[in-house]
């Protein structure tokens, strides 16, 4: 079964190089120490980013969220803004790409003296690595089905959701949870018993042309949201941001989830129910408007 994150194999990313820490070397090549924080502890925080017409779509919002997620962990990244631009600049046209690529920006509080929570005994320098594929998203072929979980989202004092930090375990076992429920990705709701968010994504559902989703205290900060909400905005769409019970979510005419990988993807079904339409004409009125949107950006 398909999720949002699923892309067609494309034998070219057996042969694509990887930035780390400033070297460019073959994917089958690229290591960082067992003592590295972010394999120990998976301490450092993340950006996933979309090649599409020759541009990084949305670049500074993403780097903006990677450095306040940097801030927010006391992790000096080192480089620069435009020292990072430079990179991702760098990896893609080492490995040939204009369109349909998709890149991960990692960085890490770097190697330790021991392995270890203590943040104290990183040795001074991040680790910073970045992983250009080519990848297409497959996702929306079938829609997804969605199964929700007891795993929930958690507040900021808890685990905040909004930063991008490398350990995903909770989300991991929300996953594997919606598999065994037969689902292709988990809907996770907030503590308080409502819609949050899934494990990789944002959602969405739409009633009698309304589109609704979470407030955003629990959810990711997603990118990809962020622009359907302008989106709606923008084109006059009714919205509301609030605290639905699953009920509601069950009951709507139509859903979507949004990221980066997949843009705007449709959901066929949540907890064994169907949706009238995958996609509906709401989820295929977005996605016409955020393609245009991309284009935009590419453009600039």
């Amino acid at each position: 079964m398909p999720g949002s994150q699923d892309f067609a194999a494309d034998p070219r990313n057996e042969t694509a190089l990887v930035w780390l820490n400033g070297d460019l070397v073959p994917r089958s090549e690229a290591r960082v120490s067992l003592f590295d924080a972010g394999f120990g502890m998976g301490d450092g925080v993340w950006e996933g980013l979309r090649l599409h017409r020759g541009r990084l779509l949305f670049l500074d919002t993403h780097l903006d969220r990677l450095f306040a997620g940097a801030r927010a962990i006391r992790l000096d990244p080192v480089l620069s803004r435009a020292e990072l631009v430079a990179a991702l600049e760098a990896v893609v046209a080492a490995n040939g790409m204009s369109d349909g690529a998709h890149l991960r920006l990692m960085v890490t509080r770097g190697v330790k003296a021991t392995i270890n929570q203590d943040p104290r005994n990183a040795l001074g320098r991040p680790t910073i690595a970045i992983t250009a594929e080519h990848k297409r998203p497959t996702g929306a072929q079938r829609g997804l089905a969605l199964a929700t979980v007891s795993v929930r989202c958690t507040p900021a004092e808890m685990f905040d959701m909004r930063l991008n930090s490398h350990s995903r375990l909770n989300l991991i076992t929300a996953l594997l949870e919606a598999i065994d429920l037969g689902a292709d990705e988990a809907l996770m709701l907030d503590p308080h018993g409502c819609v949050s968010s899934c494990n990789g994504t944002n959602f969405f559902f739409v009633s009698g042309g309304e589109v609704k989703t979470s407030a955003g205290a629990y959810c990711f900060n997603g990118v990809t949201r962020d622009h359907v909400i302008e989106l709606c905005r923008r084109n006059g769409l009714p919205l509301r941001l609030g605290d639905f019970p699953p009920e509601a979510a069950r009951a709507a005419d139509e859903a979507f989830v949004t990221g980066t990988l997949g843009g705007i993807t449709p959901v066929r079904s949540l907890d064994g129910t169907a949706f009238s339409a995958c996609p509906g004409p709401v989820t295929v009125h977005l996605t016409a408007l955020y393609e245009a949107l991309k284009d935009e950006d590419a453009a600039r």
